[in-house]
């Protein structure tokens, strides 16, 4: 027999693993960057690569609707330790190799959220540490899995303010932090660990329901009195500011008071992550877009679905990627957004501003043949 070693690809593909997460695990700057260019290999030879990207799609855009400039969306990656949990390390990683290969490169990546999956420094710090290699800025969005477990202190150690406001090419943003609630824990005594793993459940009727507060729509009052009303204004919130389905908290109780704040724009857009889901709405003059998780996708709500999502498919259960990805957005000229959601493991899906403004089923993203869920 050759004294030549034989290695199966499933071996080939064990220490390649074992190496990547090896790396990981002294993650400083220099070993994060051979860490992901070995994970973009190791996908590609796994072919988890799927065809579609944000180059691939050609978009033909009518007059008036050409873009002045795009921004890249990831959010609610859930990271655990990297001791306890790798799937959602391997996530995000494609995800900033997704947005760092988009050419042109967007003027900025908005991070929407849930970054950590229990708010502990260590997942807070491995989540930054991987955003770092983000080639465009990032601007930063807390969840309430970030934030329940100390009420925000690391995460604004980290990140800073979790409400602010900037302008950008003659468009005006606002940044909000939409998950506070009402004290449940102090009477029950609860330990800040159950406070957080309370939040951090789905379905539970103990935590209140998401809410921006009486506070923080105050500084919204202040600050859009000094914006010009015709000018396109877009707001990020982390839950949804409207109320879609309150069992999962799927829901801003305060968000109506918050949409009569927006309600005298004319070009106004909200987009939120959470929902871990493609989510189209419309109230008024706002336009709102439920962006993907890199983690998992949840179902469809029993109801309340807003009425111009056109539902994505169920995923693969048996693929870790299926259902996920990011998104980008093209800010228009005339001020609104079309949105790209990227997909992983299926082809891309545009939400164009003409359909949301329209209604209209000639405008309507093409619906899956598959079933949805």
């Amino acid at each position: 027999m050759s004294g030549k070693r034989f290695r199966s690809i499933e071996s080939k593909h064990e220490q390649e693993r074992a190496e990547f997460f090896d790396a990981l695990s002294r993650l400083d700057r220099r070993a994060f960057l051979r860490v992901a260019g070995l994970s973009a290999g190791v996908a590609a030879g796994l072919g988890v690569f799927h065809p579609q990207s944000f180059q691939l799609v050609e978009v033909a855009h009518a007059e008036g609707s050409k873009p002045r400039f795009s921004f890249a969306y990831i959010s609610d990656t859930h990271l655990y330790e990297r001791k306890l949990n790798d799937r959602f390390v391997r996530s995000i990683l494609r995800a900033v190799d997704d947005v760092n290969a988009l050419d042109p490169q967007p003027d900025f990546v908005l991070f929407g959220g849930d970054l950590a999956q229990l708010g502990q420094p260590q997942e807070l710090e491995l989540g930054r540490e991987i955003l770092k290699s983000v080639k465009a800025p990032v601007r930063m969005m807390v969840g309430e899995h970030d934030w329940f477990l100390d009420m925000g202190e690391a995460w604004k150690s980290m990140f800073g303010p979790d409400t602010y406001a900037f302008d950008h090419k003659g468009v005006h943003f606002v940044v909000l932090n939409s998950i506070h609630e009402k004290d449940f824990w102090t009477e029950r005594g609860l330990k800040p660990m159950e406070r957080m793993k309370i939040v951090a459940g789905l379905d539970n009727g103990i935590q209140s329901r998401f809410e921006v507060g009486a506070q923080q729509r105050e500084w919204l009052r202040q600050d859009l009195a000094k914006q010009d009303k015709k000018a396109p204004l877009i707001v990020f919130s982390h839950s949804p500011l409207y109320k879609y389905y309150r069992p999962w908290n799927f829901w801003t109780e305060d968000a109506d008071e918050v949409q009569a704040l927006l309600a005298p724009f004319e070009k106004v857009t909200v987009i939120h992550g959470h929902t871990h889901q493609l989510l189209t709405n419309r109230i008024g003059n706002i336009h709102f877009h439920g962006m993907l998780s890199t983690a998992w996708p949840w179902p469809y709500a029993p109801e309340g679905l807003p009425r111009l999502t056109v539902q994505m498919n169920r995923p693969d259960p048996f693929s870790q990627f299926d259902g996920c990805g990011n998104g980008r957005m093209d800010v228009l000229e005339a001020g609104l957004v079309d949105t790209l959601y990227n997909l992983w493991e299926r082809n891309p899906v545009s939400v164009r501003a003409s359909y949301v403004a329209a209604a209209s089923a000639a405008n309507a993203p093409p619906r899956t043949k598959l079933p949805s869920y």
